[in-house]
Formats: C-alpha cells, structure tokens, sequence
C-alpha cells in the first residue's frame, strides 16, 4: 500500500464567530451614537454616504467604501446628505493578521461586492428575522436554513478579508512597520494640493485624511512653521500667481477657480502673503521674473 503524507492547509485567517449581519436602509437623518465592543465589525456603503467615527477620528465614507472596526475601538456614525445603504458585520477573528485591518479603509472591487453579496444572501436564508433590525444582538438559526449556509457565509467573510489583504498591494513587512510622521504630512500635503480649487474645512481635510485635528495641527508646525489653513491658503495663492503668469483667466475667474468666495476676498489675501495686490503683481517685474520658477514651486516659497 502506496503511503501518503497529508498537507493541513494554512488557514491564516478564520472567522470564528458570526455575531450580526445587518442589510440597513436608513432615511437622511440618520444618526448612531456610537458604542464599542470586544470583536470586529465590517461596514460597507451600499448607496449615499455616511460620516463614520472610529476611535478619535472622523472621516466620510462614500458609495462602494468599506472601513473596519477593531474590538474595542469606539464607533458612531451618522447620514452625511443622501439616505444609506449600508452592510454591517460583525464577526470574531484571532488571527494575527486581523492586525493589518486597524483603521483600514478602502473601495470594494466587483470581487469584493459579490462576496458582500454573498455574506448577506447566505445569511439571510440561515438566520431568522429580517437583517434591518438595529435592535438585533444576536443570531438565530432558521430551522429551514439550507445546508452549509452558515459556514459559506463565514468563508465568504475568510474569503473578502484575504481578497482585501491581496488586493493591498503593501507587504507585511512593510504594513507592521510604524507609519513615519512625515508620511502623514506628505499625504495631507498632496491632498490639499488636489483640492486647492475648493473651499475646504480644517474637519473635512481630518475626516478625509483620517487624521485628528491635533495630530495634523502639530505635522503641519513642525514642518511649515503655521498651521494647515495657512498653509492651503498659500497654496491658493501661489496657484494664483501661475494663472495670473499664465495671463489666460481675469482676476475674478482666477478666485472662483482657486476656492476664494469673492474677488474681493481673493486680492485682500493675495495682497496679505504677496505685499501687492492682485493687479499690481500683473504688472511688476517679480511676475516676470517668476515665470522662470517651476511651477511645482511649494507654499513655503512666498
């Protein structure tokens, strides 16, 4: 008789626990206070958009957006604008690996929604009792639940973690070392240089960079000297100054296309950071003089 030598699969990641699974479709109001508890949860924007706490931080999550909520981590969220939809899991997971999903957040791909898909379908035939009962702390077992349906709904869920580990792109070496302060300077900084056509807020840059306001205050002193508002706004400026170079907007259109709510507004800061107004600087020498600086000159260069 031919001896065989078995394998035991590796199972880096296995989901031990089921403990809700919620398909919600709340109105425009909608709030949750927020709570904590000892095991993960997964929550997935279905439709519109949700203001989401996690820990010290806030952040808004679109369509298509996952996040997850570490055990102990406080959680709340509310509706930002349009009524959503929105897939919430909690589950128990031991593996080491799990660490990887503190804070994390990303947009589902069509793998990972069919896999969503997947964890409420099979859910909803093994569990009785509708999934959009906020007041559900438990699971039940349906007595017609078809065969297997809880354990492909928990390898559904072992299935999108993994998916979402792969789908990463950043090694483990990499993800376990500490992130350096001076990524998260850099990472707002490019941020706000994409949005420097818009009138934002110092919460909404936290909540977007999922950064708190003190930790931001203190990345932007040590690195610019001021705070982060000032630093956007020199950014508005300097973009100003490329398009009055450019000579192809009037004043009041360069405002409206650098975020200023007025041109008013706009020559009053323009004149505060530059020493001259918006029409003086059209006509001075310094402008002619900066059309050989590269137009990836930074806020620090007024």
């Amino acid at each position: 008789m031919t001896e065989y030598t078995p394998l035991h699969p590796e199972r880096p990641i296995v989901v031990s626990e089921l403990y809700t699974v919620h398909y919600f479709e709340y109105a425009s109001g909608f709030a949750f206070l927020g709570e904590q508890h000892d095991f993960w949860e997964l929550l997935y924007v279905d439709r519109g958009s949700v203001r989401v706490t996690a820990g010290d931080r806030t952040r808004e999550l679109r369509q298509g957006q996952l996040i997850f909520h570490a055990p102990g981590e406080f959680h709340a969220l509310s509706a930002a604008g349009a009524p959503p939809d929105l897939i919430v899991v909690s589950f128990g997971c031991k593996s080491p690996e799990m660490e990887r999903f503190r804070s994390f957040a990303a947009d589902a791909g069509a793998s990972e929604r069919a896999l969503l898909a997947r964890i409420v379908s099979e859910s909803s035939a093994a569990f009785q009792g509708p999934l959009d009962d906020p007041g559900s702390r438990r699971l039940e077992r349906a007595a017609s639940a078809p065969f297997g349906s809880e354990q492909l709904a928990a390898a559904a869920m072992e299935e999108l973690l993994i998916r979402l580990i792969r789908s990463s792109g950043v090694p483990e070496a990499e993800r376990e070392a500490p992130a350096s302060p001076d990524d998260g300077f850099r990472r707002t900084a490019e941020y706000l240089e994409r949005h420097v056509g818009e009138n934002l807020t110092l919460e909404r840059i936290c909540r977007e960079n999922f950064i708190g306001r003190s930790q931001l205050q203190k990345l932007f002193h040590e690195h610019t000297g001021g705070g982060v508002m000032d630093y956007f706004g020199r950014l508005k400026i300097n973009a100003a100054r490329r398009m009055i170079r450019e000579g192809r907007c009037n004043f009041t259109q360069i405002a409206s296309l650098c975020g200023f709510q007025s041109v008013h507004y706009f020559s009053r800061r323009f004149r505060q950071l530059t020493g001259m107004s918006p029409s003086e600087y059209a006509r001075s020498v310094r402008m002619l003089l900066e059309f050989s600086i590269s137009p990836d000159d930074n806020a620090n260069n007024l």
